[in-house]
């Protein structure tokens, strides 16, 4: 689960971290009514979406004077900002933070991940802030600093000071780094984070060090231990058919291809999607209805497939263990009767009452198309495609 940046933020400020004080706005005169509430001559103006970006869209604005604040708030409330990370629709605005100015020195870079390699938590720092990560990964990796952490000890002093050293801190702002590196570190764990990551954090003309952005992602499957957090979800940012399929206990995630697929288990459905690409094809998504679904989860599965116009032929990949191939053959012709069927359908059923499944489809009025493997039904469904 994402949150937007003032969000992140107020985690940020309880837990330690040195954070601007800021409102988040949801109209124009609120943006005006922050930034007197605020004082001061300086003012940022920021769009709050769910992606990175933002300023190269346009989406985030200096603001000198109170005039400016509403000009900027006018021009980006509303507008679809399109970033590297929000695809050619974009997302749009519907609230914006209102951030008082800094005074900035230097702009570094601070991030939390999860590393599977170690199984741990990594540190990482740069001193290209402002700049993507994944940018400096490429073009200068010797620049991204890292450091693996013990879930024993965590984040040890002596760590923070190797980051600090490395980032060309000195004097105090050594020490208050090892301070703020040891919050967020803390904000990662007790939230059950997935991602942490401040870029930029700046160091001010006073020597002091301070987030001047935030992003969090969070494990949904750790969501349970934090009702406070599950409730920041804004659904508004979120793809529709991701959280209907979520409401029905269903893992899926919308791609950019053409060919719907339809599998049991995530590790299948990832062998789906991929001989998908082997023979030239490009899945729309990815759904995986786990093992033990019943028919109208079947059903209910097959209708977010269909119901993506980018969808033409629909691709389902069964391998029957604890879910049943005549199972899943009821909820497929359950659903087609129901909404009918205007793209080509290519099936491929295997293991547990793999012949009642086959002879269901068989005798059903359909056209659905039989295939014998996974292959066989990549190979199918693109055929289907093309011709």
């Amino acid at each position: 689960m994402n949150i937007h940046e003032y969000q992140a933020k107020q985690i940020f400020r309880d837990l330690g971290v040195t954070v601007p004080e800021g409102r988040p706005v949801f109209s124009v005169d609120e943006a005006v009514e922050a930034a007197e509430e605020l004082g001061g001559s300086l003012w940022v103006v920021k769009a709050q979406i769910h992606a990175g970006g933002r300023g190269k869209a346009g989406g985030v604005k200096i603001a000198q004077s109170l005039d400016e604040v509403r000009q900027h708030a006018d021009d980006i409330l509303g507008t679809t900002l399109v970033t590297h990370q929000t695809g050619p629709d974009g997302q749009l605005v519907r609230r914006l933070y209102i951030e008082e100015g800094v005074d900035i020195e230097r702009e570094l870079y601070v991030g939390l991940v999860i590393d599977r390699a170690t199984d741990g938590v990594v540190l990482m720092a740069s001193t290209e802030g402002g700049v993507e990560i994944e940018t400096v990964a490429e073009e200068a990796p010797e620049k991204i600093l890292k450091v693996a952490i013990d879930p024993l000890t965590g984040l040890t002093d002596f760590q923070g000071r190797q980051i600090a050293f490395g980032l060309g801190l000195h004097g105090k702002a050594v020490f208050q780094a090892v301070g703020f590196m040891k919050a967020l570190y803390s904000a990662f764990t007790q939230t059950d984070a997935s991602t942490v990551e401040i870029n930029p954090l700046v160091e001010t003309t006073d020597g002091e060090l301070i987030a001047l952005d935030a992003k969090m992602n969070f494990d949904d499957n750790a969501l349970y231990r934090h009702p406070d957090i599950e409730e920041l979800r804004d659904e508004s940012e979120e793809d529709p058919a991701e959280m209907r399929a979520k409401e029905h206990g269903l893992s899926y995630v919308n791609l950019d291809g053409n060919i719907g697929c339809m599998v049991n288990g995530a590790g299948l459905a990832m062998g789906t999607m991929d001989i998908i690409k082997h023979y030239g094809g490009e899945p729309a998504n990815f759904l995986d209805v786990g093992g033990g679904a019943e028919a109208d989860t079947v059903a209910e599965a097959f209708k977010i497939i269909t119901d993506d116009e980018r969808v033409q032929v629909i691709f389902i990949n069964i391998f029957g263990g604890i879910m049943k191939c005549d199972v899943i053959a009821d909820g497929v012709i359950a659903a087609v009767d129901e909404v009918g069927l205007d793209v080509p359908l290519v099936v491929r059923l295997a293991g547990t009452n793999v012949d009642a499944g086959k002879r269901i489809l068989e005798e059903s009025s359909f056209g659905i198309v039989s295939a014998d493997s996974m292959a066989d039904g990549a190979r199918k469904a693109i055929d289907l495609l093309e011709g």
